[in-house]
Protein backbone atom coordinates (compact mmCIF):
# COMPACT_ATOMS: atom_id res chain seq x y z
CA UNK A 1 0.00 0.00 0.00
CA UNK A 2 1.15 3.69 -1.26
CA UNK A 3 1.73 6.49 1.02
CA UNK A 4 -0.01 9.69 0.10
CA UNK A 5 2.10 11.41 2.83
CA UNK A 6 5.22 10.85 5.18
CA UNK A 7 2.49 10.97 7.75
CA UNK A 8 -0.53 9.33 6.60
CA UNK A 9 -2.37 7.49 4.38
CA UNK A 10 -6.20 7.06 3.35
CA UNK A 11 -8.84 4.50 1.58
CA UNK A 12 -11.95 4.90 0.52
CA UNK A 13 -15.27 3.07 -0.31
CA UNK A 14 -18.91 2.41 -0.73
CA UNK A 15 -21.23 0.44 1.37
CA UNK A 16 -23.87 -1.40 -0.78
CA UNK A 17 -23.06 0.70 -3.79
CA UNK A 18 -25.64 1.14 -6.38
CA UNK A 19 -24.12 1.33 -9.45
CA UNK A 20 -20.63 -0.14 -10.59
CA UNK A 21 -20.33 3.07 -12.63
CA UNK A 22 -20.08 4.88 -9.25
CA UNK A 23 -17.25 3.52 -8.24
CA UNK A 24 -15.55 2.93 -10.89
CA UNK A 25 -16.21 7.12 -11.11
CA UNK A 26 -14.52 6.94 -7.27
CA UNK A 27 -11.69 4.72 -7.95
CA UNK A 28 -10.53 7.06 -10.92
CA UNK A 29 -10.68 10.16 -8.43
CA UNK A 30 -8.90 8.21 -5.69
CA UNK A 31 -6.11 7.10 -8.02
CA UNK A 32 -5.34 11.02 -9.39
CA UNK A 33 -6.23 12.41 -5.94
CA UNK A 34 -3.61 10.17 -4.06
CA UNK A 35 -5.59 7.55 -2.31
CA UNK A 36 -3.68 4.14 -0.72
CA UNK A 37 -6.94 2.00 -2.34
CA UNK A 38 -10.83 1.65 -2.34
CA UNK A 39 -12.95 -0.92 -1.23
CA UNK A 40 -16.59 -2.23 -1.49
CA UNK A 41 -18.33 -3.51 1.53
CA UNK A 42 -21.33 -5.65 0.42
CA UNK A 43 -20.66 -4.86 -3.75
CA UNK A 44 -18.78 -5.59 -6.11
CA UNK A 45 -16.95 -4.03 -9.48
CA UNK A 46 -16.42 -5.06 -12.91
CA UNK A 47 -13.45 -3.49 -15.13
CA UNK A 48 -14.74 -0.67 -17.16
CA UNK A 49 -14.03 0.46 -20.64
CA UNK A 50 -14.21 4.46 -19.84
CA UNK A 51 -11.58 3.89 -16.95
CA UNK A 52 -8.74 5.85 -19.16
CA UNK A 53 -6.14 6.35 -16.99
CA UNK A 54 -6.21 2.40 -15.97
CA UNK A 55 -7.36 3.09 -12.08
CA UNK A 56 -7.38 -0.79 -11.87
CA UNK A 57 -3.64 -1.12 -12.52
CA UNK A 58 -2.27 1.88 -10.40
CA UNK A 59 -4.27 1.36 -6.60
CA UNK A 60 -5.90 -1.53 -5.33
CA UNK A 61 -9.63 -2.39 -4.62
CA UNK A 62 -10.66 -4.56 -1.71
CA UNK A 63 -14.22 -6.10 -1.75
CA UNK A 64 -15.53 -7.21 1.77
CA UNK A 65 -18.38 -9.39 1.85
CA UNK A 66 -19.80 -7.79 5.39
CA UNK A 67 -19.16 -4.55 7.32
CA UNK A 68 -17.38 -6.91 10.11
CA UNK A 69 -14.65 -8.22 7.38
CA UNK A 70 -14.25 -4.53 6.68
CA UNK A 71 -13.84 -3.76 10.57
CA UNK A 72 -11.70 -6.74 11.01
CA UNK A 73 -9.30 -5.83 8.07
CA UNK A 74 -8.64 -2.03 8.96
CA UNK A 75 -5.05 -1.23 9.70
CA UNK A 76 -4.03 0.06 13.32
CA UNK A 77 -4.36 2.58 14.33
CA UNK A 78 -6.52 4.25 11.33
CA UNK A 79 -10.00 5.94 11.38
CA UNK A 80 -13.23 5.32 9.89
CA UNK A 81 -14.66 7.92 8.74
CA UNK A 82 -18.37 7.46 7.88
CA UNK A 83 -20.22 9.84 5.08
CA UNK A 84 -23.84 10.49 6.31
CA UNK A 85 -26.51 12.94 6.49
CA UNK A 86 -27.26 13.05 9.74
CA UNK A 87 -27.49 15.43 12.64
CA UNK A 88 -24.62 13.66 14.37
CA UNK A 89 -22.45 14.67 11.25
CA UNK A 90 -19.94 17.20 11.05
CA UNK A 91 -19.66 19.53 8.13
CA UNK A 92 -16.67 18.65 6.24
CA UNK A 93 -15.61 22.21 5.65
CA UNK A 94 -14.94 22.45 9.49
CA UNK A 95 -13.89 18.45 9.78
CA UNK A 96 -9.95 17.85 10.67
CA UNK A 97 -8.79 14.69 8.84
CA UNK A 98 -7.06 12.11 10.91
CA UNK A 99 -3.96 10.85 9.34
CA UNK A 100 -4.63 7.91 8.82
CA UNK A 101 -8.32 7.40 7.84
CA UNK A 102 -10.57 5.03 5.79
CA UNK A 103 -13.60 7.03 4.31
CA UNK A 104 -16.80 5.13 3.95
CA UNK A 105 -19.65 6.36 1.99
CA UNK A 106 -23.38 4.86 2.16
CA UNK A 107 -25.55 4.50 -1.15
CA UNK A 108 -27.22 7.46 -2.38
CA UNK A 109 -30.80 4.94 -1.44
CA UNK A 110 -29.76 4.24 1.86
CA UNK A 111 -26.62 5.67 3.17
CA UNK A 112 -25.42 4.03 6.33
CA UNK A 113 -27.14 2.23 8.39
CA UNK A 114 -27.33 3.21 12.29
CA UNK A 115 -24.85 -0.17 13.59
CA UNK A 116 -22.59 0.89 10.37
CA UNK A 117 -22.49 4.86 11.81
CA UNK A 118 -22.04 3.62 15.12
CA UNK A 119 -18.77 1.99 14.62
CA UNK A 120 -17.54 4.97 13.02
CA UNK A 121 -14.93 7.10 14.73
CA UNK A 122 -15.93 10.37 13.08
CA UNK A 123 -18.98 10.91 11.02
CA UNK A 124 -19.12 14.06 8.03
CA UNK A 125 -21.54 15.64 5.45
CA UNK A 126 -21.63 17.95 2.76
CA UNK A 127 -23.65 20.64 2.70
CA UNK A 128 -26.61 20.73 0.82
CA UNK A 129 -30.34 18.91 2.17
CA UNK A 130 -29.96 15.71 -0.35
CA UNK A 131 -27.54 13.25 -1.20
CA UNK A 132 -25.29 13.55 -3.98
CA UNK A 133 -24.07 10.71 -6.46
CA UNK A 134 -21.85 8.66 -4.13
CA UNK A 135 -18.52 8.88 -6.77
CA UNK A 136 -18.96 12.50 -7.12
CA UNK A 137 -19.08 12.91 -2.68
CA UNK A 138 -16.44 10.76 -2.59
CA UNK A 139 -14.41 12.89 -4.92
CA UNK A 140 -15.06 15.85 -2.81
CA UNK A 141 -14.34 14.42 0.49
CA UNK A 142 -10.71 13.44 -0.96
CA UNK A 143 -10.12 16.76 -2.24
CA UNK A 144 -10.39 18.11 0.98
CA UNK A 145 -8.38 15.87 2.39
CA UNK A 146 -5.35 16.60 -0.35
CA UNK A 147 -6.23 20.52 0.67
CA UNK A 148 -6.03 20.15 4.11
CA UNK A 149 -3.35 17.65 4.58
CA UNK A 150 -0.81 18.42 1.75
CA UNK A 151 -0.17 14.88 0.08
CA UNK A 152 2.51 14.36 -2.81
CA UNK A 153 0.26 13.50 -5.60
CA UNK A 154 0.75 10.29 -8.03
CA UNK A 155 2.45 11.52 -11.78
CA UNK A 156 -1.00 9.89 -13.94
CA UNK A 157 0.29 11.85 -17.09
CA UNK A 158 3.72 10.03 -16.88
CA UNK A 159 4.19 7.21 -19.62
CA UNK A 160 4.30 3.21 -19.03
Amino acid sequence: MKTTSKEGYFGIGVFRGKTEHNIGTLWRSAYILGASYIFTVEGKYKKQSSDVVKAWSRIPLFNYDTFNELLKNIPHDCRLVGVEICDEATELADFEHPQRAIYLLGSEDFGLPTEVREKCHFLIKLKGNTSMNVGVTGSVVIYDRITKIPTSLPDYHRAE
